[in-house]
């Protein structure tokens, strides 16, 4: 592991801890050239399905393009990182369920507007006008109807 302060690549770890779900290991470090201490994260490596766009574009599965899509939606929103976090890693158990090499941009899409709601509806409704490319406010309207409506019946 280089250090992030002096580039030297010699260092030793101080100490190691699971994250709860015990899915992470956060590693302290100390460097033996100029005893700085930083901290590393190690998460498992799985192999992801391959994006396939609308245009028919591969592209490797991103999850810090999901985070960042994600943050946006939630921004000033009381959703923490961990939650946000935690909403990915649902969606990367699906992807690695999911039992195929590709996998369409598109159901990745529709799995995040399912389970969005549950965790911010105005989240919800940034995302889903950005994913759904409402053309007027008419479409807006209904998409909100949905919502309105599912709420509904969660609550009977």
């Amino acid at each position: 592991m280089k250090c992030p302060y002096c580039g030297h690549l010699d260092n030793k770890v101080i100490d190691s801890r699971l994250n709860k779900e015990s899915t992470i290991t956060r590693r302290r470090r100390s460097c033996l050239d100029c005893n700085q201490r930083f901290t590393t994260y190690e998460r498992l490596e799985v192999m992801m399905p391959v994006l396939v766009k609308k245009d028919g574009r591969r592209e490797s599965w991103d999850r810090q393009k999901m985070v960042a899509g994600l943050e946006k939606a939630c921004e000033k929103r009381p959703v923490s990182c961990d939650d946000i976090d935690a909403f990915v890693d649902e969606i990367e158990r699906k992807l690695q369920d999911f039992g195929s090499k590709e996998v369409a941009s598109r159901v990745i899409g529709e799995w995040v507007m399912e389970e969005l709601p549950d965790l911010d509806e105005v989240a919800y409704v940034r995302f889903a006008s950005v994913y759904r490319q409402f053309k007027d406010v008419s479409e807006f309207v209904d998409e909100l109807q949905t919502l309105v409506d599912a709420r509904e019946v969660k609550e009977l």
